[in-house]
């Protein structure tokens, strides 16, 4: 793009201290850590302001609209794609449970398939981010910024009713962040982890799962309170969904509520291979889900991009267990949407395979990790019907 490095503004923070928006508390941060990698692939569309740029001049096709404010007071952004839902049900979703049919939940154009995809819920976790935006592009152009075309991803957005990006959900915490993109860092997590779950006032990491504890996190007892809390300093991924919700997810429930997706992808970073976790919901989805793990492993794994190369082994979904009551498990109890959270690896580190071969997961296998998974996504909703069909099947 002819005015890239205007997008490069938000990144004002590679100084040793760094302002949150609305708040005049500072997080001193070592300088060692503001290293970012260079040069940083233009694919590499990371930052708010790189993401709001490229909405604002790339989205053609589609519609940009902001669908609420973060506790910051940030915009949220999504992009929309086809019709939606153009009638109600005559019920809750709840009910329609109890009534033994969500047609009356979804309402009558409950043949109408419904696709949506987030990222940043933490908002260290660059590689959803990237995937997104990279997917708007190939929507947009039938091209990723990279100039590689994805006839599949194209085709199967041909057979979806609706399609629905969030390419940053946690604007805040994304803000907070003040790189685009770590160096390698080999086998040690330190730099990443602080960016993402926070450090401590001595400056050791605060790490996973104990950045957990503490919702809301109090600032003022944190030398860098991390990527994972918004403004307010709540992980959104575990919020109060029953009491009271933050912005954030107070805009996600009523963007579901109205486009009443069948299916939802969660983009997040933490994993040694790209993988979909296993949701706690209902378990009338748990075919749906095994089957969606079956298709997008299986073609990760013909792709190189799986620590074995052997699918049989890969893509058996009996080796995810099962996760915890998070914002995925009250997206489904909030509106019957088969949420799952997929975890990618990070640019930052480096794996090896199970036969011991070195793998580094490279800006560019990340991306087409990213959008094999959403392609993979988008044809098992195309070709399997959604949450009508999905629930009317037997139990295995």
């Amino acid at each position: 793009m002819s005015n890239r490095n205007v997008t490069r503004r938000d990144c004002f923070a590679l100084a040793p201290t760094l302002a949150l928006a609305g708040a005049p508390q500072k997080f001193p941060i070592r300088p060692d850590y503001l290293r970012e990698h260079s040069p940083v692939p233009d694919f590499w569309r990371c930052s708010v302001d790189e993401v709001t740029l490229f909405l604002k001049e790339n989205v053609r096709q589609g519609s940009v609209s902001v669908i609420g404010n973060t506790a910051g007071g940030r915009p949220i952004r999504a992009v929309f794609y086809g019709r939606p839902r153009g009638g109600r049900g005559s019920t809750t979703f709840s009910g329609a449970l109890g009534y033994g049919d969500v047609r009356a939940w979804i309402g009558p154009d409950h043949e109408r398939k419904v696709y949506l995809a987030m990222a940043s819920v933490h908002g260290a976790e660059f590689e959803g981010i990237v995937g997104a935006v990279n997917l708007l592009s190939v929507l947009e152009s039938g091209k990723d910024l990279r100039g590689r075309e994805w006839p599949e991803i194209s085709a199967a957005a041909r057979r979806l009713d609706r399609i629905v990006i969030i390419p940053i959900t946690n604007v805040d915490g994304r803000a907070r962040v003040p790189l685009r993109m770590i160096p390698p860092q080999g086998a040690d997590f330190t730099v990443s982890e602080y960016f993402n779950t926070g450090g401590k006032l001595d400056g050791s990491i605060i790490g996973w799962p104990q950045c957990k504890r503490d919702i809301p996190v109090d600032f003022s007892k944190v030398q860098f309170p991390g990527g994972y809390p918004n403004d307010a300093g709540v992980n959104i991924q575990h919020d109060d969904f029953f009491g009271k919700r933050q912005p954030e997810t107070g805009a996600l429930f009523e963007l579901a509520a109205r486009e009443r997706p069948d299916l939802t992808l969660n983009m997040h970073t933490g994993a040694d291979f790209l993988h979909p976790l296993r949701p706690f919901l209902e378990p009338v989805l748990t075919n749906a889900f095994e089957d969606l793990y079956r298709q997008v492993m299986t073609q990760l794994t013909a792709a190189g991009l799986q620590r074995s190369d052997d699918p049989a082994e890969v893509a058996n979904p009996a080796r995810e267990r099962l996760s915890v009551f998070n914002l995925d498990s009250a997206l489904n109890m909030h509106c019957g949407s088969l949420s799952v959270l997929v975890e990618s690896p990070s640019h930052a580190f480096s794996r090896a395979k199970r036969n011991g071969r070195p793998f580094f997961h490279t800006p560019e296998n990340l991306l087409d990790a990213q959008l094999i998974c959403h392609q993979e996504a988008m044809k098992f909703l195309a070709g399997s019907g959604g949450q009508v069909a999905w629930r009317a099947r037997p139990k295995a």
